[in-house]
């Protein structure tokens, strides 16, 4: 008798059960791990003891309906939630085996090593070239303007953009159209060498060609960072994550490889969500 037919399907748990996360929750030699981590404003909670690891090389796909905590939590991985008044983050995040919310932390260095690519375009008021340099210029990245030089070009070339504005570096960045804009954007956070992009709704304000284009830039990235990207788009998510995180009403429900999620969910939760009958 084969494999298939002995194979015993995996019962899809109960909505009660959401307090339970499904699914692995860890993955082998993690580049950030967060355990029991809570978001709380003022007195809300909206983050509940989430655990979860970001895999090296991988795209995590956060998925789930409006006001589920994904954004939430997406922010708390680089500190954004610091900027929020009455926010607090209870828990623990770590990467590479270091607490990020230690108080000795250097902020603007940990969020060199964890960029983040936003919801609408937002490239500074500066030229084209000023966007991408302007970090590897306030981080001491560049000995000189050779160097400079040289990582704007690199930027530019990996984020798909170098082609279409080599001849007019130095237009302003904020004259480009809205999908080379989110890679202006990409471009600038890849010229520190971060080791994480964080994305949050990256293609939301954008058109289906330029969606095409930043996920098959998403796709290319994976190979130098690991990449997590929040997204109304279960279409997207499966078209460019290997593992997707299921978020509801601030539970993380249930994570695993994306191919299992979408085919075989293992909580009710998740499947009513993927299957449309809510979000």
């Amino acid at each position: 008798m084969s494999a298939e037919s002995t194979a015993i399907p995996v019962p899809v748990l109960p909505v009660s059960a959401a307090c339970k996360t499904v699914g692995s929750v860890a993955v082998a030699d993690p580049l950030i791990s967060a355990r029991d981590v809570n978001v709380y404003y003022g007195e809300k909670r909206a983050i509940m003891d989430v655990n979860i690891d970001i895999a090296r090389n991988q795209v995590l796909a956060m998925i789930g309906p409006s006001g589920c905590g994904k954004s939430t939590f997406l922010r708390c991985l680089n500190r954004m939630n610091d900027t929020i008044e009455g926010a607090r983050v209870t828990g623990l995040i770590s990467m590479e085996g270091s607490d990020i919310y230690d108080k000795r932390k250097d902020v603007v260095q940990l969020r060199a090593r964890i960029g983040m690519v936003f919801q609408k375009p937002n490239p500074f008021p500066k030229t084209i070239y000023e966007n991408v340099a302007y970090g590897p210029r306030i981080h001491g990245l560049a000995a000189d303007r050779v160097e400079l030089d040289e990582i704007v070009t690199t930027s530019l070339r990996r984020a798909g953009l170098w082609d279409e504005v080599k001849d007019r570096l130095n237009n302003p960045g904020t004259g480009l159209s809205g999908g080379q804009q989110q890679r202006l954007c990409i471009a600038r956070t890849i010229a520190v060498n971060p080791e994480v992009i964080l994305m949050d709704e990256p293609c939301s304000a954008l058109d289906p060609i330029a969606t095409a284009r930043i996920e098959d830039l998403i796709d290319e990235l994976r190979a130098s960072y690991a990449i997590v990207i929040v997204t109304h788009s279960m279409q997207q998510a499966a078209r460019v994550s290997q593992r997707t995180a299921y978020f509801h009403l601030g539970d993380l429900i249930e994570v695993g490889e994306t191919d299992r999620i979408f085919t075989n969910p293992r909580h009710k939760l998740t499947e009513d969500y993927i299957t449309g009958r809510f979000g």
